[in-house]
């Protein structure tokens, strides 16, 4: 019997052209804004206003605004700050490390994933200059000299590593989903009709003529930002694990944070690109880009984290149990059965007893589940960041000092006005710039250069030839959209 090799589901379905793949991605783009969309920016404005009032109270009030204490001094700023560094991993880890391994699923998911990561990483360095109580005194944890004397900054200091981390990544990031931009804005720029759209489209584009020439140095700086962006999506969460790591605090000094925390950040950076792709999908009927095998593929990771993530709460029960260190032993107890409990068994049903639903077939190629998993998860991956953070520093050696953390107004305030930061963001992002990378998608899109037209899909009333490319490799689309 001879074994024949499955073939894998095509990665764009429908029977797509060139053409037919640059008029569905401009057109959300060119058409006038519907009123769904400016129903979801209206309430995403209306959040960023609360964040703003926020933000007025904390600068103008000081920290006491805030719901934090001399126990627990880091509290839900803290908790937001690593779960928003947390979300940005996925958009790396999709661009980079996934075009390193030249897995072309990621080619309809990418550029909402890069801007994911861009306005994750926005909303989260907002809680540390705002944590700073001065923020307007922020350019100090930069190695600049001072000019008020020999004042340095501290290069021993996790959280001075966290500035060098974080910027390093958000400007690797943004160079990144800048330059896959270059391609797509000149298609767009070479269809405007009014002149603004034009002028604006034009600039953007940077002069893109879509030359072999320009091929070649796209796919050069494509690879290098890849190659230099790899080492960033295990480095950044690696540091930001150290501001706890290297600390004496009990729950804290273990060795197993930074895999811990990486497998965690991308297990929640994977649920919200599924959240967003998912509302993506179906505003913009984009059904035949971002198909059902990209949301198991996505399903799979995040199942494969969320794994990770659980075998490290055993460890960690384990370790405290080994070192037979009692402090160790209390700190971890006290998580699951002390006055924080629920906060403990919400985190570990949502993420690790709740992701194991993806091992059922039906529940990974379904929409509707996949998209409350995702949500789930969000939850979930908040909770670890809160129990992480708080449960350690609530009871401490003293039982004098034993106290319990309360979130004020305002620091709910601000964590619901980054939300409404971050949507504005990727809502205005979703309008104005293609949500799929046009030439990237139809450099994966079936075809032949020797025995001549092909299809892209099983669509019997739908089989539309594609164009020959006539030598040009496939990672080098030939620019059609100036002839459609």
């Amino acid at each position: 019997m001879q074994h024949v090799s499955p073939v894998r589901e095509p990665l764009v379905t429908g029977g797509k052209t060139y053409h037919d793949v640059t008029q569905d991605v401009c057109r959300q783009v060119e058409a006038a804004p519907n009123v769904r969309w400016m129903a979801a920016l209206a309430v995403a404005l209306f959040f960023l206003g609360v964040f703003f009032y926020s933000v007025y109270r904390t600068l103008w009030y000081g920290i006491g605004e805030w719901g934090l204490n001399k126990t627990v001094g880091w509290a839900w700023d803290i908790t937001n700050f690593v779960w928003w560094v947390g979300i940005g991993h996925a958009g790396t880890l999709i661009s980079a490390v996934l075009l390193l391994f030249r897995q072309k699923w990621r080619t309809s998911i990418n550029r909402a994933a890069e801007a994911m990561t861009i306005f994750a990483v926005i909303c989260a360095a907002m809680f540390p200059v705002l944590h700073m109580g001065r923020p307007w005194l922020a350019y100090w944890v930069f190695p600049l000299q001072n000019t008020f004397g020999s004042l340095w900054v501290n290069f021993n200091s996790p959280l001075l590593w966290d500035v060098f981390a974080i910027s390093t990544y958000f400007t690797v990031s943004l160079v990144f989903w800048y330059t896959g931009l270059v391609p797509d804005f000149a298609t767009i720029r070479d269809r405007a009709k009014g002149p603004i759209a034009k002028v604006a489209y034009s600039l953007l584009s940077m002069g893109w003529k879509g030359s072999a020439k320009h091929w070649s140095r796209y796919e050069t700086v494509s690879l290098i930002l890849a190659g230099v962006s790899t080492p960033l999506v295990l480095s950044v969460h690696t540091i930001v694990s150290m501001d706890f790591a290297t600390s004496v605090v009990p729950g804290w000094h273990t060795t197993i944070f930074p895999p811990y925390f990486v497998a965690g950040a991308i297990f929640s950076g994977f649920a919200m690109v599924l959240t967003l792709m998912l509302i993506t999908r179906v505003v913009f009927k984009l059904e035949d880009y971002i198909t059902l095998e990209h949301i198991a593929l996505m399903n799979k990771i995040m199942m494969v984290t969320g794994s990770i993530v659980g075998v490290a709460y055993i460890t960690e029960f384990f370790i405290a149990w080994y070192s037979q260190v009692e402090f160790e032993q209390y700190a971890f107890i006290n998580r699951a059965t002390g006055p924080y409990w629920w906060a403990y068994w919400s985190m570990m049903t949502c993420n690790v007893i709740t992701p194991q639903l993806v091992w059922i077939r039906r529940v990974r190629y379904s929409i509707p589940l996949t998209f409350v998993l995702s949500i789930i998860v969000n939850i979930g991956m908040w909770f670890e960041r809160f129990v992480i953070i708080v449960t350690s520093l609530h009871r401490d050696y003293l039982p004098s000092s034993w106290v319990m953390f309360s979130p004020s107004i305002i620091d709910i305030g601000i964590y619901v006005g980054t939300l409404g930061l971050f949507f504005t963001l990727f809502l205005l992002f979703a309008k104005f710039f293609p949500v799929i990378n046009m030439a990237e998608v139809k450099s994966v899109m079936k075809y032949t250069v020797d025995n001549g037209p092909t299809y892209t899909g099983h669509d019997p009333h739908h089989k539309t030839p594609q164009p020959a490319t006539h030598g040009v490799p496939a990672s080098a689309p030939v620019n059609y959209d100036k002839h459609d």
